[in-house]
């Protein structure tokens, strides 16, 4: 039987009980909150107006391709583009990142073991690009003292990849530590050989252009290609909206699909989707039409005095250190031996505040992730009490201790010899699996096991940390398809 609307609705809101908020500040990874209720009224109506339009075919509906165009125009002053550049709206940073790397594969479809270079600290989303269009990556070791990119040992990977190079990417900032890579140096290197550069703006885009930061990093860099900015994170714009910039439309051009090899319409696609809601695109058009440049520089001047606000925190709180200067609104904080990032980001939770842990790699530590938003900086003298109080309990529990011979197993099993029953008695090693109610927020059972998300996350992600990234990739991907299951 058809349930009532109201009925419906209800049951959506209780779904979202045990989600994280969205609004408010708190949130300080993958939500983003300008704090104007009106902006939001805005994206909202917008978006339910143009959900039943479709993308697919911009001669059906023309409004998108130019709401498109219109975005497109905007941006292009902020990143110094050329008067010729082009731009192609997509769903987020990482589709805009895929097509980036798709392109310049398609490009130069006479290398047959393409590569692109790239910083270590370059977004997962690269990673995903080389797993779905098998183009090799090559990434290079940061300054461990600044976690930028070192131009000579990218310039020495650009030149062991010879020939075979398609594509060097750098970021503006970096999501892990909050830095800009040292841009000019680096796509001056990527020209001098003929090759694309791409910039991952796709967190700074929107941020960079109103603060006043004292190296070049897009467009007015000769040797940068294209560009990708995110509209849905300090556009403060519904999800997912992204924009991906190209310097001229000859380097867009292979981005296109086509065929025509079937008895129905030519597919012809701009973007990796074929139908996609013309929502999400009408959202940020209105969004970023009603907040304007000036509303952008005051918001970007709130969110960059919060952050330093942060920063100064961090630099005056006892056993905690930022791993690297803060460029933007990013912050990364590392702590000492006395605690451990994994029960701080607990105890911050406990307090009503989400920080994202992120695990050591390539020997650089264990970080707090911190996006800063507008919204967030009027709580920020909370946010320090309760950073301050949380490592005082963090240091009080002490570091999260995984047993040596189980670090040693870790490091000595072989994810891909492992089947279903290793892995669920893996996760319940880990913290992951066990006996609970499924139908509880954060439970799943199935054939292959129960898992579950418990309310506290050191003693798992300290497990995660010691595991080596093959396994801890595994152990993850076991757990998501379980979860779904």
């Amino acid at each position: 039987m058809p349930e009532p609307g109201d009925t419906v609705l209800a049951r959506l809101e209780a779904l979202r009980g045990g989600d994280l908020p969205t609004h408010g500040g708190r949130t300080l990874a993958y939500v983003y909150d300008s704090g104007l209720a009106e902006a939001d009224r805005v994206g909202r109506e917008a978006l339910a107006s143009f959900g039943s339009t479709n993308g697919l075919d911009p001669t059906a509906f023309p409004s998108l391709a130019a709401m498109e165009r219109d975005l497109v125009a905007f941006a292009r002053p902020l990143f110094h583009a050329p008067e010729g550049a082009v731009g192609t709206v997509t769903s987020g940073g990482t589709e805009s990142i895929l097509l980036a790397v798709q392109t310049a594969r398609d490009a130069r479809s006479d290398v047959e073991s393409p590569v692109m270079v790239a910083p270590s600290t370059v977004h997962g989303a690269f990673h995903k690009a080389a797993h779905y269009f098998g183009v090799e990556l090559v990434t290079v070791d940061v300054d461990p003292d600044t976690m930028r990119a070192d131009p000579g040992a990218m310039a020495d990977a650009m030149d062991a990849a010879g020939e075979r190079l398609v594509l060097v990417a750098v970021s503006a900032p970096s999501y892990a530590h909050g830095v800009v890579d040292p841009v000019a140096v680096v796509a001056a290197d990527a020209a001098g050989r003929g090759v694309r550069c791409h910039v991952d703006a796709c967190i700074g885009g929107w941020v960079l252009p109103w603060m006043a930061h004292p190296d070049p990093w897009d467009f007015v860099v000769p040797g940068v290609t294209s560009l990708s900015a995110d509209l849905h994170k300090y556009a403060y714009t519904p999800k997912g909206v992204s924009l991906l910039l190209y310097r001229d439309p000859a380097l867009r051009r292979p981005q296109f699909f086509a065929s025509a090899d079937w008895p129905g319409y030519t597919m012809l696609n701009a973007t990796m989707q074929s139908t996609r809601s013309g929502g999400p695109l009408a959202a940020a058009w209105a969004v970023v039409a009603h907040i304007g440049a000036d509303g952008y520089r005051a918001l970007v001047a709130t969110t960059v005095d919060a952050t330093r606000v942060l920063a100064d925190a961090v630099r005056g709180t006892e056993h905690l250190r930022l791993a690297a200067e803060p460029d933007a609104s990013l912050l990364a904080v590392a702590c000492d031996d006395a605690l451990d990032v994994f029960t701080l980001s607990d105890e911050m939770g406990e307090r009503g505040w989400f920080v994202q842990p992120q695990m050591a790699f390539r020997g650089l530590p264990a970080t707090l992730h911190l996006t800063v938003c507008a919204a967030t900086a009027g709580g920020v003298d909370d946010f320090v009490v309760a950073l301050r109080e949380s490592v005082d309990a963090a240091v009080a529990a002490g570091p999260v201790t995984v047993d040596p011979d189980l670090r040693a197993a870790a490091a000595a099993l072989d994810p891909s010899t492992l089947d279903d029953a290793a892995f669920d008695g893996l996760l319940a090693l880990a913290g992951l699996g066990g006996s609970v109610d499924p139908a509880s927020a954060g439970g799943s059972t199935s054939a292959g096991g129960t898992v579950s998300v418990p309310k506290r996350m050191a003693p798992v992600n300290a497990l995660l940390d010691v595991a080596p990234p093959r396994l801890r990739e595994a152990l993850l991907i076991a757990f998501l398809d379980r979860l779904t299951r």
